[in-house]
């Protein structure tokens, strides 16, 4: 009795044909993607440069002017506490200076 590997035969050489399909297909998305990938990485680049540049440049500027606000106040706020103490450091002076003695009666 003779055995007939056709049908088997048939069925390998399908299952072959669909291998390399799958594997044509799979090669397609990750070509694809890279593509993606590289578009979208480009349109962000985009964006980055016409937006998000001019706005981190006015941020800086922001921060800079505030920078500048904030040493005045510290320097005023400095000086209006020496001018505090001064005046206290006066006051303790005077009244001092001018307190009558108390003699016990």
């Amino acid at each position: 009795m003779a055995i007939d590997l056709t049908t088997t035969n048939i069925l390998l050489g399908i299952l072959a044909a669909v291998s390399l399909l799958e594997a044509a297909a799979v090669l397609g998305i990750f070509v694809a993607g890279a593509l993606l990938f590289r578009r979208v990485m480009h349109v962000i680049s985009g964006i980055e440069e016409r937006q998000v540049a001019p706005a981190v440049t006015r941020v800086n500027a922001i921060l800079d002017d505030v920078k500048g606000v904030t040493s005045t106040v510290k320097n005023e706020a400095e000086r209006v506490d020496r001018v505090m103490q001064m005046a206290a450091d006066f006051a303790g002076r005077c009244r001092t200076r001018d307190a009558v003695p108390h003699t016990p009666s």
